[in-house]
Order: structure tokens, then C-alpha cells, then sequence
């Protein structure tokens, strides 16, 4: 490593240089100038590269954000929304970018521990390491510079004692050629000349043997001591600039570790693209928002050179003409229904028919009576959905039946679950009183009791919309609330489902099973305008406030007479005098018939 010729290699100086010209000094400040130059270069890429995973953070924020800001939120309408196939893509793009977001994480966490966390540590060992290389630098400087001044002094001493020698050796000669001096001078003279003498062959070899020492050291310093320290340095700086090269190569391998993953978030998003199905979507709008109306008949022609006569169409008709007596029927709903737009004609035969004309005016007389059992508490619809077309009706009426269903299941899971509690009670007293129990499992008795009558309700409803049930007797037309199905525009109206635009009565008709209900039958309780008898008495269990029409509100204990008992739909009509009566929930109340009226039981 070390020659005659030692190459000295930095700053692009790469030349021989003789002793007489190296000015190791200026070469050590040369050299300190540029590795200080290195590191700054090292910790400014140590910047950079934290810069960068900040950037990175903040991009995997914010897309994190805008993928949970266009999440559909629980319990709201975009979930119906996300079952089409074009939005439930986006919802997988959404889910895909949440992904896409973690790779960006995952290049800020390598990024931090393999490249930042890594750099700074080894800066600090550059730091150590460059210092002591220039401390031992500075250090042989030093000593080389200590020989030299011990040289100089020889040097000086030698010369001085040379020149004292030649001056006692001149007074000599002097002395010893003048006549005059005495010999004891003269000895004395030549004395001095001697010491002198002697004094220079001393400085001499101190000089020599100094020399020598010099010229070694200097030797060494130059060919084996700096040379060594210069090339720590330099080893020192190609580690440094190998080190920034590696951690460029891991930048860019960090980047190309997730570029798979990302590629399969790409290729996801791609494949939910193309799972887009417009003819799906367009079927799932058309299943969505059918009504299940029969389109309109032609309208006949109205010869105006005869007299007045209004026909109806033929697919309007809510009743058969085949025997020529009109009769009224009682079924489904849907299938006999009219478009909302087109106005239904009534033949002059419909117009002399008693019956409807009758049941017309009874739907429109007594509202609260008739109609306030198939309204929502809130009075925000019918309870049994009859504003809604047929299909749209059937899938909520479904709907309703399902959650019911839910409801009973977890009202039976506590009931389980309470039972056994109690069992473990009664073998064990000592965990708990069995007792403490009963309260709870008959409320939830008396919750799953009505829900099964909630459950069968709409289950009726469900089934006459469907077409599986044939036409019932009054008595289920009541549980069911066919009196009360109608859209009313306020809580008073419950007719104006049942009339076109005109104000004409659209009686309904069932395709599937129909039954006619006699005419006899069906005046007689029209016709019954007097007060109901009182069939019984009853006990308020609970407090109840009647909000809607045709409700009235009791008090917990209060004693009433009763009017008309459940006929299946879970109220029971009751009166407190002669100009106060309603209806209030069965299970609210506790009922005492009389053993004399017709069906007379005693219930709670």
C-alpha cells in the first residue's frame, strides 16, 4: 500500500508527490472539508427519505378517510342502495382502496426502519469514526513537528558550538604567536580551545543522532503513519458513499415490494368493474317498484246519439256480469284494482246495486269505528300497508312478518334462558330465589302472545295478498283489516283508496277464490244503528293512552263495560258511559262476559 511514490487520492488530486512538496496539513483540512461535505449529503438523503414517508402517512390518511366518507352508513337507506351491482362495485372499490391506502402505510413503516432509522445510526458511527481518524491524523502531525523543533535545536547548538570552537582556536594561534603573553596564558588558551573543541564534537553527534531519529520519523510519518490514516479516511468515505447507494436501492425496492398487492387491489377493482350487470340492476328496479296492477282495458266507445249511458271497461270490472246480478265480493286487493289515472265507470246496474252503494256510505260514515284498528300508533299509514300496489305491499307485509318472527325468537331465547336460570335457582337456593323470575318470564309470555297475534295479523294480510286464502266471513275480514286497508290523506279518511277520481265506489276483486256474502247479512249490520249491548264488564291491567281514533284511554284499575269482544286482531271495544266508547288492547285489560251473552268466556 505504502511506495516511494505514495499517491495521495482525494479531492481528484491522484499524483505522485515527493516529500519535498506533500503539505500533509493542508491535505488533512482538504480532506476534513470534504467528508464534513459527505455527511451533510447523507443527512440531507436521511431528510428527504422521512419527508417522504410523511407524505406517504398522509396519503394513506386520506385515502383511509375518503374510503370510510363514502361508506354506506348503518341503518339507512344506502344499504338498500348497495344491492345493485354498480353500487355494491363501488362499495368493493371503496373496500379496495382502504387496501390500497394500507400498502402506502406499509412503505412509510419500511422506509422508516430500514432506510431513516438505519442512516441515522450510521451517521453517528461516520461522526465517531471520522473524528478519530482526523485526531490520530493531527496527532502524528504533531509529533512529526516536535521532532523537527528538537532537530532545529541541534542543528543550532551544533552550529553555535563549531563557531565558539573556531573563535578559541583563532585566540590560540593569537596567543601562542604573541612574545608578549605569558605560557600560562597561553596554556590557558589552548585549554579553552580544546573544551571548545570538544564541546563541537559533542554537538555533532547530538546533531547526527538527532538527525537521524528526524529523518526515521519523518520516514515513517510519510510513507507508513499518514498513509495509513488517509486511507481510513478514504475507506471511511467509500463505505459512506456504497451506504447511500444501498439505501437508494432499498427506496426503491420498498416501492417495488408492494407494487404486487397494489396491482391486486387494481386487478380487484377491475373485476368488480366488470361484475356490473345492467340487466340485473335493471331487473332488481323493476322487482322494486312494480305495482302488480293489470293494465287498463279499452275504453268503449260512447255513442252520444243515444241517450247517456257511461260503459265500463272490461278489466275495471270488480264484479261478474256473467248471471247479470251484481253481488258484492270480498278478496285481494291487487288484482282487481284500478291504474291511479284511469276513472272506473259505474253501468246503471251498479248504480241501482243497494249493497255497494250502501257499504259506501257506511266506509265513509264511520271512520274511527272501522278503520283506526289498520293505522300505525303514529298514525304515519295503514298498518297493513293498503296504500302501497300489490307487490309492493307483499314484500313489505313479508318484511314485517320476518322481523316479528325475529322478535319472537329472541322474546323465547330470554324465556329459555330465565327458565333455566330458575331450575339452577331451584336446586340451588342458596344462588338465588326462583321466585324472583316469575314476574319476568310472564311479561315475556305475554310479550311472544302478542307477537304471535302480531305474526298472524300479517300473515293473513300476507296471504291475501298473495292470492292463497279464499274470501273469508266478516269475522276475518275484520281480524285482517280489509274495513280498514284504504290510503287516507288524514286519519279521518279511510274510503278514498277504494274510489276513483270521480268519487265512484271500486269494489275490489280476488283472482284466486271469491265468495259472495249474502245481502241480508250484510244490511242487517248496517242497518244496526243502536247502541251495542253490553256483553260483560273488564279491569284496566295497564294504562293506556288512545292517541288514535276509535281508541280510548283507561286507567290502570279503572272498571268499564264491554261492548264487543276481540274478534282475533287484539282489541277489544269497551264503553265508560253512554258518549265515551273505543277500543283498547286485549291484553291491556282483564274481561269478565256474561255468562248469558251469546259466546260469553272469561280471558285476560
Amino acid at each position: 500500500m505504502v511506495s516511494q511514490s505514495h499517491r495521495y487520492v482525494f479531492h481528484g488530486a491522484i499524483s505522485p508527490a515527493p516529500l519535498c512538496c506533500m503539505k500533509p496539513k493542508d491535505q488533512f483540512d482538504n480532506l476534513e472539508k470534504h467528508t464534513q461535505w459527505g455527511i451533510d449529503v447523507l443527512e440531507k438523503y436521511i431528510k428527504f427519505v422521512k419527508e417522504r414517508t410523511e407524505i406517504e402517512l398522509s396519503y394513506a390518511k386520506q385515502l383511509r378517510n375518503l374510503s370510510k366518507k363514502y361508506q354506506p352508513k348503518k341503518n339507512s337507506k344506502e344499504e338498500e342502495e348497495y344491492r345493485y351491482t354498480s353500487t355494491r362495485a363501488f362499495l368493493a372499490t371503496l373496500n379496495e382502496m382502504n387496501d390500497y391506502a394500507g400498502q402506502h402505510e406499509v412503505i412509510s413503516e419500511n422506509m422508516t426502519s430500514l432506510i431513516t432509522g438505519e442512516l441515522t445510526r450510521y451517521v453517528q458511527e461516520l461522526k465517531q469514526e471520522r473524528k478519530s481518524h482526523f485526531h490520530d491524523g493531527r496527532k502524528a502531525q504533531q509529533h512529526l513537528e516536535t521532532c523537527w523543533k528538537q532537530l532545529e535545536a541541534s542543528k543550532r547548538r551544533f552550529e553555535r558550538d563549531c563557531k565558539e570552537a573556531d573563535r578559541a582556536q583563532q585566540y590560540f594561534e593569537k596567543m601562542d604567536a604573541d612574545i608578549n603573553v605569558t605560557k600560562a596564558d597561553v596554556e590557558k588558551a589552548r585549554q579553552q580551545a580544546q573544551l571548545r573543541h570538544q564541546m563541537a564534537e559533542d554537538s555533532k553527534a547530538e546533531y547526527s543522532s538527532t538527525l537521524q531519529k528526524f529523518n526515521s520519523e519523518q520516514h515513517d510519518h510519510y510513507y507508513t503513519h499518514i498513509p495509513n490514516i488517509f486511507q481510513k479516511i478514504q475507506d471511511m468515505e467509500e463505505r459512506r458513499i456504497v451506504r447511500i447507494g444501498e439505501s437508494m436501492k432499498t427506496f426503491a425496492e420498498v416501492d417495488r415490494q408492494v407494487i404486487p398487492i397494489i396491482g391486486k387491489c387494481l386487478d380487484e377493482i377491475t373485476k368488480a368493474a366488470e361484475s356490473i350487470d345492467h340487466k340485473n340492476d335493471s331487473q332488481l328496479v323493476i322487482e322494486a317498484f312494480k305495482s302488480g296492477f293489470e293494465p287498463p282495458g279499452d275504453i268503449e266507445f260512447e255513442d252520444f246519439t243515444q241517450p247517456m249511458k257511461r260503459t265500463i271497461s272490461e278489466s275495471s270490472l270488480s264484479n261478474s256480469r256473467g248471471d247479470g246480478k251484481s253481488e258484492p265480493k270480498f278478496g285481494g286487493k291487487s288484482k282487481g284494482k284500478l291504474w291511479p289515472f284511469i276513472k272506473k265507470n259505474k253501468s246503471p246496474k251498479q248504480q241501482k246495486e243497494p249493497l255497494s252503494h250502501r257499504f259506501n256510505e257506511f266506509m265513509t260514515s264511520k271512520p274511527k269505528i272501522h278503520c283506526f284498528r289498520s293505522l300505525k300508533r303514529g298514525g304515519a299509514g295503514p298498518e297493513d300497508f293498503s296504500n302501497l300496489p300489490p307487490e309492493q305491499r307483499r314484500k313489505k307485509l313479508q318484511q314485517k312478518v320476518d322481523e316479528l318472527n325475529k322478535d319472537i325468537q329472541k322474546e323465547m331465547d330470554q324465556r329459555d334462558a330465565l327458565t333455566k336460570m330458575k331450575d339452577v335457582y331451584i336446586k340451588n337456593p342458596q344462588m338465588g330465589d326462583a321466585a324472583s323470575v316469575d314476574h319476568r318470564l310472564a311479561e315475556l309470555g305475554q310479550n311472544i302472545e302478542k307477537l304471535r297475534l302480531e305474526v298472524q295479523k300479517f300473515e293473513g294480510w300476507l296471504a291475501e295478498v298473495e292470492g292463497r286464502l279464499p274470501a273469508r266471513t266478516e269475522q276475518a275480514r275484520r281480524q285482517s283489516g280489509l274495513y280498514e286497508a284504504q290510503n287516507t290523506s288524514t286519519v279521518n279518511s279511510c274510503a278514498q283508496d277504494r274510489e276513483s277520481p270521480d268519487g265512484s265506489y271500486t269494489e275490489e276483486q280476488s283472482q284466486e277464490t271469491e265468495m259472495k256474502v249474502p245481502a241480508t247479512d250484510f244490511d242487517d249490520e248496517f242497518d244496526d244503528e243502536e247502541p251495542l249491548p253490553t256483553i260483560g264488564t273488564c279491569k284496566a291491567l295497564y294504562t293506556f293512552e288512545g292517541q288514535n281514533e276509535g281508541t280510548i284511554s283507561v286507567a290502570e284499575g279503572e272498571m268499564l263495560y264491554v261492548i264487543e269482544e276481540d274478534k282475533g286482531d287484539g282489541w277489544t271495544r269497551i264503553r265508560r258511559n253512554e258518549d265515551e266508547e273505543g277500543y283498547v288492547p286485549t291484553s291491556y285489560v282483564e274481561v269478565y262476559l256474561d255468562k248469558n251473552a251469546k259466546g260469553a268466556m272469561t280471558y285476560i
